[in-house]
């Protein structure tokens, strides 16, 4: 049987995010807006799965180191990002792009750019990251 490495940094970045996502749930009454702190609460323990994830099956995909480091770096940008975002979302009270979580709750036009400026940087950044695993699941070159 062959024995395939993990992306230990990857598997450890998962589990702190998973205990933020944990911490951040026990906080959720000291957000302005709670429901939104329970999307940052669950964003966070999503994210953390998938970071876990990626880790434990990092070798089974086919990298460049460029794109290997690209990815990683996405996929960590995106997890800890949407958590921060989502925070400050509930922190501050936003609502432009998080209608349903937000609803009832209006921010200073400031905080609402940050939010949204974070939000859409965040989607584009995953949305490379994924497309970047996509492409490195194709099958591994013939050895001879």
């Amino acid at each position: 049987m062959e024995t395939r490495k993990v992306e230990l940094g990857l598997i450890r970045a998962g589990f702190i995010l998973f205990t933020l996502a944990l911490l951040t749930g026990f906080a959720v009454p000291a957000f302005l807006n709670s429901r939104m702190a329970v999307a940052a609460h669950l964003t966070a323990v999503l994210n953390a799965l998938l970071l876990i994830a990626l880790g434990l099956v990092w070798d089974f995909l086919v990298w460049s180191p460029v794109q290997a480091r690209f990815t990683r770096l996405a996929f960590l940008f995106s997890a800890y990002g949407s958590w921060g975002t989502s925070c400050l979302a509930a922190a501050w009270g936003t609502s432009r792009l998080t209608p349903v979580a937000g609803a009832g709750h209006s921010a200073g036009p400031w905080q609402e750019a940050v939010v949204q400026g974070l939000q859409v940087a965040i989607v584009l950044v995953v949305l490379a990251g994924a497309l970047s695993v996509v492409h490195a699941l194709r099958p591994r070159p013939a050895s001879h």
